[in-house]
C-alpha cells in the first residue's frame, strides 16, 4: 500500500480526547515551576494572578483552535491549519518546532521531573549510586528519566487504543491524586494562609516586567496541552462536535485544578522557602504533614507525572506523520505499523530527540527554550481564525470572536518580547531553531520535486 494511502482510523470519543487535553496539561509544569516563579516574583499573590492570566489565555487558545479543529479535522494540529490557510512553508515551521521542542522537550521536562520527585521520595539511591562511583547524582537524575522515556514509547508503539486505555487510567489517577492532595492539605494540614501576606515586591521598572514576561512564559508552558486534541484530529470521532468540547472542557477542569493546587503550595510553604525548588509538591506536604508525607506524595506526584509523558508520546508522531505524508519530512516518518496501526518510525525518532534533551540542559534551559519556541506559531494560528471564518462561513463558530483572538495574540508578543529580555540566550537558540527549518523545508520540497519528477 502507498503511504499516501495509508489513513487513521477514528477511533477517539470525548472522554478519552478530554483525557488526552488534561493529561497534556497537566505535568511537569504544575508541580515544578512555582517554585521557580517565585524566586524571581517575590510574591504569591502576584503568582496567583499570573496564573489565573495564564488560565484566560489558555481559554482564548481553546476557544479559536476548537474552530479550527472542527473545521479541518487532521492530524497534525498547527502544522495543518497553517498549511492550509497560509503556505506550507509556515505550516512546515510549526511542525519543525514540534519536532524539535514542541513534544520531545515536554517529554524530557517530564522525565526530568520524575526523577526530582523519585530522588526527593529515594534520596538513599543517588547517594548510593555516588557513594559507590558508579554515577553522580545529576546522571542518576537523567538514567532515570531517559528510562521512563524508553518505557513508555514501546507503550504507545503497540497501538492507540492499548495506549489510550493506559492514558485513561493515568489521568483519571492523577485528577484524583491532585483532588486528594487538595482535600487533605487544605482540611488536615498544618498551614498558613498568612503566607500570602509574606511575599516583598518584585524588582521595580523594565527589570520586574520582564521578571512578569519570564514567569508567563514558563505558566503558559504549565497550560500548553489545551491544544492537544487538534493533533488527534483525524482519530476523534464525531470531531466537530468532539473535538472543540474537549479542548473547552480540558481547559477549564486544568485551570480549576492548577489555581487549587497553588493556593495549596502557598498555605503549606512560605514565599521565602519556596524560592527555587523544582519538587514544591513533595516540600508541601512534607511541610503539612511531616517527612512521611513527603516522601509519600513526592513519589505520588513523580508517578503522576507519566500521564503528561505519556500524552506527548501519542501526540507530537502525528505531527510528523501528517508533515511526512505531504512529503515535508523523512518519508518513513508516515509509516503506518502494519500491526499496531500507529506512525511507528515517527514515534521511536521522537523518542531520540527526547533522550537527546534529557542528556544536554537543565530542567529550567530545557523549560525556558522550550517555552519561547512553542510561543511563536500559536499566534499565528489563532490569528488564522480571522481567515478561516472568511473563507468557510459555514464552519462551527464558539463565542469569544474576535476578542479571544485579540487578546491571545497582545498577550503571547509581549510574553515573547519581555521573555527574549529576561533570557537572551536560551530565547535566541530557540529563534535559531525555528529558523533552522527554513532551509530544511527547501531541501525536503526540493526532494519531493525530484521523487515526483
Amino acid at each position: 500500500m502507498d503511504i499516501k494511502d495509508e489513513k487513521l482510523k477514528r477511533q477517539l470519543g470525548l472522554f478519552p480526547a478530554t483525557n488526552i487535553v488534561v493529561a497534556n496539561m497537566i505535568g511537569a509544569g504544575i508541580f515544578t515551576t512555582s517554585g521557580l516563579l517565585m524566586a524571581g516574583l517575590h510574591n504569591p499573590i502576584l503568582m496567583m494572578v499570573l496564573w489565573i492570566v495564564g488560565g484566560i489565555i489558555a481559554i482564548c487558545g481553546a476557544l479559536s483552535y476548537g474552530e479550527l479543529g472542527a473545521a479541518m479535522p487532521g492530524a497534525g494540529g498547527e502544522y495543518l491549519f497553517l498549511s492550509k490557510l497560509y503556505r506550507p512553508l509556515y505550516g512546515f515551521l510549526s511542525g519543525w518546532v514540534s519536532f524539535m521542542v514542541g513534544f520531545s522537550a515536554p517529554i524530557a521536562a517530564s522525565a526530568l521531573g520524575f526523577s526530582q520527585y523519585f530522588c526527593r521520595a529515594v534520596p538513599g539511591l543517588p547517594v548510593w549510586l555516588n557513594k559507590a562511583g558508579i554515577m553522580n547524582a545529576s546522571w542518576t537524575g537523567k538514567l532515570i528519566a531517559i528510562s521512563i522515556i524508553l518505557i513508555f514509547t514501546f507503550i504507545h508503539y503497540r497501538g492507540i487504543k492499548y495506549g489510550a486505555r493506559i492514558q485513561n487510567v493515568l489521568t483519571v489517577l492523577k485528577v484524583a491524586l491532585i483532588m486528594t492532595l487538595l482535600i487533605a492539605g487544605f482540611t488536615s494540614g498544618k498551614g498558613d494562609m498568612g503566607n500570602f501576606s509574606k511575599g516583598s515586591s518584585i524588582t521595580p521598572g523594565f527589570a520586574g516586567w520582564k521578571t512578569i514576561g519570564l514567569s508567563l512564559m514558563w505558566i503558559m508552558f504549565a497550560y500548553s496541552g489545551w491544544n492537544a486534541s487538534t493533533y488527534l484530529g483525524s482519530e476523534i470521532k464525531n470531531p466537530a462536535k468532539t473535538l472543540p468540547r474537549s479542548l473547552l472542557y480540558g481547559t477549564a477542569i486544568v485551570i480549576v485544578l492548577y489555581l487549587g493546587i497553588n493556593i495549596l503550595y502557598v498555605y503549606g510553604i512560605s514565599p521565602e522557602a519556596m524560592k527555587g525548588v523544582i519538587s514544591v509538591g513533595g516540600l508541601a506536604m512534607g511541610n503539612l504533614f511531616g517527612k512521611s508525607a513527603d516522601i509519600l506524595f513526592s513519589l505520588l506526584i513523580a508517578f503522576a507525572l507519566f500521564s503528561s509523558l505519556s500524552a506527548f508520546i501519542i501526540i507530537g508522531p502525528r505531527v510528523y506523520y501528517s508533515m511526512a505524508k505531504d512529503g515535508l519530512f523523512f518519508k518513513s516518518a508516515a509509516t503506518i505499523h502494519p500491526k499496531f496501526q500507529v506512525p511507528s518510525n515517527s514515534i521511536l525518532l521522537q523518542c531520540v530527540i527526547a533522550v537527546v534533551m534529557v542528556l544536554s540542559g537543565t530542567f529550567e534551559q530545557v523549560l525556558t527554550y522550550m517555552g519561547f519556541a512553542l510561543g511563536i506559531f500559536p499566534i499565528m494560528t489563532v490569528f488564522s481564525v480571522i481567515k478561516l471564518r472568511r473563507q468557510n462561513p459555514d464552519a462551527v463558530r464558539l463565542p469569544g470572536y474576535p476578542l479571544t483572538q485579540i487578546l491571545y495574540i497582545l498577550t503571547g508578543l509581549i510574553i515573547l518580547g519581555l521573555s527574549y529580555a529576561e533570557r537572551p540566550v536560551e530565547s535566541s537558540i530557540a529563534a535559531l531553531t525555528v529558523i533552522a527549518g527554513i532551509p530544511a523545508y527547501y531541501i525536503f520540497k526540493k526532494r519531493m520535486s525530484l521523487s515526483e519528477g
